[in-house]
């Protein structure tokens, strides 16, 4: 049978080559992803930038260690601590660096240095001098030599002198004179030095970190952003490589039942003659082994080669480092090779039963026209798949629905119901071309019924042609409306319980300054609560240092600005020896329990609130366990006859010069909304970008197959009389069809899980019509998307068309 298989291969090779194609372009996508994933997971770090001139580095041993039965545990202060003063004296030479926020009212984020800690980098002066005064500053940028400036530090802002520009460095640097800088930052942050590494060990003593080679890194201040961008790209890629995997499975396997459904003729003449069920099944199975083999060797070869531009383009979107090497690991090409010929096979198991199963009587009968839609086993799987997902819906809307404001827990809900309307779509094809048709079988000629007709006679292969439009349209609408509903939820719970009139936000990284705080608690008419984020630890299980995240608040201005959701105790009781927590904690009103503070420092808070699920915090404490962190937030409410135009006028003139605006509440849930909203929309439009571009091929390439199976029916259709631009039109009415079915089941797809992800977030915001709506869709982005498909098959469908021996030759 292998061999019949060969030999007729030369005129399938249409079909062939579609097969070839679809897994091939599944298998590249696959390795692409596949090595994009082993570089962000497996890249080396970047090497030393702000120390990258100084050999040896001592740093704060910025770590609290606290001694469990299993040996000791770990985790990151929250409140850097000093290299301790006593190692200066004894390392003679170092070059004392303070590293603290600095930045020019209006400019980008920056950070203050004394100028003896430009050599570390380097940074050479490019014009000018360097500060000697405490007045005056050297910058990296921003500003030029002679310019007067106010600089704003954690005490507040402060006017200077440019007297220097120097060379950019791996950060924006404002350089103060040594003396000025040990006023603004009296703690070291390092140590700079020119020493053999083993000597400044030994005068160490291990009272501090000493770094050299490749471990100056762990000094940067962007190792955190760093491995932060790293996750990001590795997330991005994670579920781009996620959704990859379904949609070559759900491709591949429409492809090859689309494929093999065109031969049922073949299959239907092989019974005719003889040919067994067992024949004909190792016939189609040879066949797809053979296309599995040398297509996803092809794919797992070439995709490796797309790594390099996938990383560029997610570092040109600020998405991944710039600095990441693309891996040489072959794992991918393998893993991608085994997925494509695991995928191939499983594709068409289906539909080589189906070939072998066809009784020899009924087999000419069978190759005519489809007999049935659906088979049994479809049946079972498509239903138990459209089961699977709206019990995950009902789970989560129920039991979790706070996991619905997260993508990676709708995603897989998603896949499935795709996956579940693409199993039962023959059984919609029928109904929804004749309500689709309707109005066009009601004009004049036969041009409607013809393509209505053609499409429900086959409702399998019209189901095939339509599975990479319902992929493309349905991942468009579904991930892009439900990430604006999840990001419309998270807006509202985080809106809901703020009370003030007005919120005072800093426009850099390093929090609102106490100067500017002293001047906004001086506002007539208004009482200013201000919210600064910490950390406390916690040993749980007496086996793992957990860090989590706290508040540090007056408990009194709070409740006048925020409604905080208490469930048990009261925040009155909130001193510096209790704490308010959240259920998560799982602790009760009245416990003690020892804690390390953001210092690092032991203490033994007691339990004085219990805090509902919809509070703004995990933690309050009081501000004595905020150390020197900086405010990031301050909350303005207004007293009872003061005038917002009054108020409003006094926040812009206090936050003017000092990196921070003042916004109306509705102005800043707008803002935070809008940034949110833009922040998970560009990962989105990442993956969509990714998929769509495989989605389209595929849509292309089964319409071409389709294309080549018609020729014989458009040559009938010349010769009953029509003419060439009525067989043109029937070729693009019958494309335009397959476009609309496919979107009316993406649709179906969509309002599925749209429905089950609202269920779940109104559980956590509450029905509130206005600020959580049903349709948060992104009609621009789906219609477009639609759009494109539309031209795509037309298309793909009229180019060979035209060139067909059946409408080229006249009709007699």
């Amino acid at each position: 049978m292998l061999r019949i298989a060969l030999a007729t291969l030369r005129t399938r090779w249409v079909s062939f080559a579609g097969t070839f194609a679809a897994l091939a372009l599944g298998a590249a996508l696959i390795a692409a992803l596949g090595q994009v994933l082993a570089t962000t997971s497996g890249s080396p770090d970047r090497g030393p930038q702000r120390y990258a001139a100084a050999p040896v580095v001592v740093v704060p041993d910025d770590r609290l260690t606290v001694p469990t039965w299993q040996g000791g545990s770990s985790a990151p202060l929250a409140e850097p601590r000093g290299v301790p003063a006593e190692l200066t004296a004894r390392l003679p030479g170092a070059v004392v660096d303070r590293a603290f926020p600095a930045q020019l009212a209006g400019g980008p984020p920056a950070v203050g240095r004394p100028w003896a800690a430009a050599r570390t980098a380097p940074h050479r002066l490019l014009t000018g001098r360097a500060p000697a005064s405490a007045r005056e500053v050297a910058v990296t940028g921003g500003a030029r030599v002679g310019d007067r400036v106010s600089v704003v530090t954690a005490s507040g802002a402060g006017a200077y002198t440019v007297v220097g520009v120097t060379s950019p460095g791996p950060e924006a640097t404002v350089f103060f004179s040594d003396a000025q800088a040990a006023r603004l930052s009296p703690r070291v942050t390092a140590l700079a030095l020119w020493k053999p590494a083993a000597e400044v060990e030994a005068a160490v003593g291990g009272k501090a970190r000493v770094l050299a080679g490749q471990g100056r890194a762990l000094a940067d201040p962007s190792r955190a952003a760093d491995e932060n961008a790293r996750d990001n790209a590795n997330t991005i890629v994670g579920i781009a490589a996620g959704f990859a995997g379904f949609i070559a499975v759900f491709v591949v396997s429409s492809t090859f039942a689309f494929a093999v459904g065109q031969r049922r003729r073949e299959f239907a003449l092989l019974r005719t003659i003889g040919a067994t069920v067992p024949q004909v099944r190792r016939m189609v199975y040879g066949e797809a082994l053979l296309v599995a083999v040398t297509a996803s060797a092809a794919g797992a070869l070439l995709g490796p080669f797309g790594a390099r531009p996938i990383l560029d383009w997610l570092a040109g979107l600020g998405m991944a480092p710039g600095w990441l090497v693309p891996s040489v690991s072959q794992v991918p090409s393998w893993i991608a090779f085994g997925t494509g010929v695991v995928v191939a096979l499983l594709g068409v198991a289906v539909s080589a039963r189906r070939a072998g199963r066809v009784p020899a009587a009924e087999a000419l009968r069978e190759s005519s026209v489809e007999q049935g839609a659906m088979t049994p086993g479809r049946w079972v799987a498509g239903l138990a798949i459209l089961a699977t997902a709206l019990v995950s819906m009902t789970v989560t809307a129920v039991g979790d629905p706070s996991s619905a404001t997260g993508n990676k827990s709708y995603m897989p809900v998603l896949m499935l119901l795709i996956a579940a309307v693409g199993m039962l779509a023959p059984v919609v094809v029928r109904p929804v071309t004749r309500l689709l048709t309707w109005p066009v079988e009601r004009l004049r000629g036969a041009g409607g019924t013809v393509v209505a007709a053609g499409a429900a006679a086959s409702a399998r292969q019209t189901a095939a042609t339509a599975a990479p439009v319902l992929v493309t349209v349905g991942l468009a609408a579904s991930l892009l409306g439900a990430a604006a509903m999840s990001d419309a939820a998270r807006t509202v719970l985080e809106a809901q319980p703020v009370r003030a009139d007005y919120v005072v936000i800093p426009t850099g990284s390093a929090g609102l300054d106490r100067q500017l705080v002293q001047r906004l608690r001086a506002i007539p008419g208004a009482d200013v609560t201000t919210t600064t984020p910490t950390s406390v630890y916690t040993l749980e299980g007496r086996t793992a240092l957990i860090r989590r995240p706290a508040e540090a608040v007056d408990p009194e201005a709070l409740l006048r600005s925020i409604d905080v959701p208490v469930v048990a105790g009261s925040l009155a009781g909130l001193r510096d020896d209790t704490i308010a927590v959240s259920r998560t904690w799982e602790l009760n009103v009245g416990q003690s329990v020892t804690m390390w503070r953001a210092d690092g420092s032991e203490t033994s808070l007691t339990v004085t609130a219990v805090l509902g699920d919809r509070s703004a915090a995990d933690s309050y404490v009081t501000p004595a366990h905020a150390f020197s962190a900086l405010p990031s937030r301050a909350y303005v409410k207004l007293r009872p006859g003061a005038t917002p135009e009054r108020v409003g006028a006094a926040l812009r003139q206090a936050t003017r010069g000092h990196n921070a605006d003042a916004l109306t509440k509705a102005a800043w849930e707008l803002q935070i909304g809008t940034r949110r909203a833009s922040a998970s929309r560009l990962g989105l439009l990442v993956v969509l970008c990714i998929m769509l571009a495989y989605t389209s091929i595929a849509l292309v390439n089964t319409l071409l197959m389709a294309a080549s199976d018609r020729e014989a029916e458009r040559g009938s259709l010349r010769l009953l009389g029509a003419t060439r631009a009525q067989v043109l039109r029937y070729v693009m009415g019958e494309a335009l069809l397959v476009v609309a079915v496919g979107a009316v089941l993406a649709a179906l797809a969509t309002a599925l899980s749209l429905f089950g992800l609202w269920t779940a977030l109104v559980q956590l915001t509450g029905p509130i019509a206005d600020t959580l709506p049903w349709v948060t869709m992104p009609w621009g982005t789906v219609v477009a998307v639609t759009a494109g498909c539309a031209l795509l098959a037309v298309l793909a469908a009229v180019v060979p068309a035209l060139s067909s021996k059946g409408l080229r030759s006249p009709a007699t």
